[in-house]
C-alpha cells in the first residue's frame, strides 16, 4: 500500500500508523495533524479497513462538519489546506464493529530525498559508492 500510495501521489509515505476501534466506544476527539512547517503540501493517506464508522472534518475551532462513513478498503487522502485549516475526530457510536485506520504520511523534503531510491542530488544515499 505504502509504494502504490507514494507512486500514485508522487511522495514518499515513509511512516505509517495503525489505528484500533474496537467498537463504538472507542473515539478520537477533535484534533489537526502535527505537520512540520518544512513540508509545504502535505498530504495524509487513510485506509480504513473493517466496519464502517463516521470520519468527520470541520474547520479548525469549530463550525459545520463534513461527515464521511470509512470502511471496508476506502482511501481518504487530504492535504495542503485540509491538512492545515481543518480538524478532524471519530466519534463515539451506539454500536460499531472493529474497524483500523492505517495511515501513512511523508516526512520533510530533505528526509524524502534521502530515502528515495530515484531522488538524490548531491545527497549520498545507501546505495552510492
Amino acid at each position: 500500500m505504502r509504494r502504490a500510495l507514494s507512486a500514485r501521489y508522487g511522495v514518499e509515505f515513509d511512516s505509517v500508523g495503525l489505528n484500533l476501534y474496537r467498537s463504538g466506544r472507542d473515539s478520537v476527539a477533535w484534533h489537526g495533524d502535527r505537520i512540520a512547517k518544512e513540508i509545504a503540501e502535505p498530504l495524509v493517506g487513510i485506509v480504513s479497513v473493517g466496519e464502517p464508522r463516521r470520519f468527520l472534518l470541520r474547520p479548525a475551532g469549530g463550525g459545520r462538519s463534513i461527515s464521511l462513513l470509512l470502511g471496508r478498503g476506502e482511501l481518504l487522502v487530504t492535504g495542503g489546506a485540509t491538512q492545515r485549516r481543518w480538524q478532524h475526530s471519530v466519534p463515539k457510536v451506539a454500536s460499531a464493529g472493529p474497524r483500523i485506520s492505517i495511515t501513512f504520511r511523508h516526512g520533510p523534503p530533505a528526509v524524502e530525498a534521502r530515502q528515495s531510491s530515484e531522488y538524490r542530488p548531491g545527497v549520498p544515499g545507501p546505495d552510492s559508492g
